[in-house]
């Protein structure tokens, strides 16, 4: 992902003393699980349809995000199957008083889509 001035991300909220740790930034738990609602909202869009993480992979984590940082989350599709949505998922720190923006973590998320009794359904293809 690039030009994050063009992109509209899929989530964006500010760290609160109860999403960090004793040193005064976000829990890696709680940046991954922000991480997989932005997917989350993208893929259950696109499938309308209730859209379960099943993986993440390749989860790296660049600059801290501190308490009252605010948090950007971008995700975009890299991979849909029939049943299945992979999703590159970026998050972005920004000082609430400045203007730049720091990539606080990465990762690929996969969801499956399912109905309303947990058994996977077929996905649309992206246009």
């Amino acid at each position: 992902m690039t030009d994050l001035a063009k992109k509209v991300p899929a989530i964006r909220t500010i760290v609160m003393p109860s999403d960090g740790n004793p040193y005064g930034v976000a829990f890696g738990g709680w940046l991954m699980g922000q991480m997989a609602q932005a997917g989350g909202a993208l893929a259950a869009k696109h499938s309308k349809h209730q859209s379960v993480v099943v993986g993440a992979n390749d989860v790296s984590f660049g600059h801290p995000v501190g308490i009252g940082d605010e948090l950007s989350v971008y995700a975009d599709f890299s991979k849909i199957g029939r049943s299945s949505m992979t999703v590159q998922v970026e998050a972005y720190r920004r000082d609430r008083h400045e203007n730049e923006m720091m990539k606080a973590a990465s990762g690929v998320y996969i969801f499956v889509a399912v109905d309303e009794d947990g058994n996977p359904v077929q996905v649309p293809a992206l246009v």
